[in-house]
């Protein structure tokens, strides 16, 4: 039995991966992973996601240089969500949002509306041709 064997993948062969920053431990994104990114992405040591809106294999940064280095892949006790390690790299600080910011998590809940909480890092219209 492969170690990918193991995952319980959901219906359509996909697993929901969070990646986290190694040292401040803030939630950069959430994303999937079909059978070969997940490969992939113990193979090259970077993330490696699947694009649902693509339909395709995503390595993290070919557009935008912002990579994620992975330091370690934990699955959780289901067997059916992973959580990357990983050290954003391409801009410092880490670029992980398409909107420019650190996080995708930057919108906060208070006082009965969603607050953008995180500065855009650099404009999308000069991350992505």
């Amino acid at each position: 039995m492969s170690w990918l064997d193991e995952i319980k993948w959901d219906a359509q062969g996909l697993l929901p991966v969070i990646a986290q920053e190694v040292g401040s431990n803030d939630v950069l994104m959430f994303a999937f992973m079909n059978r070969e990114a997940l490969a992939r992405t113990a193979e090259l040591g970077e993330a490696v996601y699947y694009s649902r809106s693509r339909q395709r294999l995503w390595h993290k940064g070919e557009e935008s240089g912002h990579v994620q280095q992975v330091h370690e892949m934990r699955l959780d006790c289901d067997n059916d969500v992973l959580l990357l390690k990983v050290t954003q790299q391409g801009h410092t600080p880490g670029i992980a949002c398409h909107t420019g910011r650190h996080s995708c998590f930057f919108q906060l809940y208070k006082d009965g509306a969603w607050q953008t909480v995180e500065p855009v890092l650099k404009d999308p219209g000069t991350i992505y041709k």
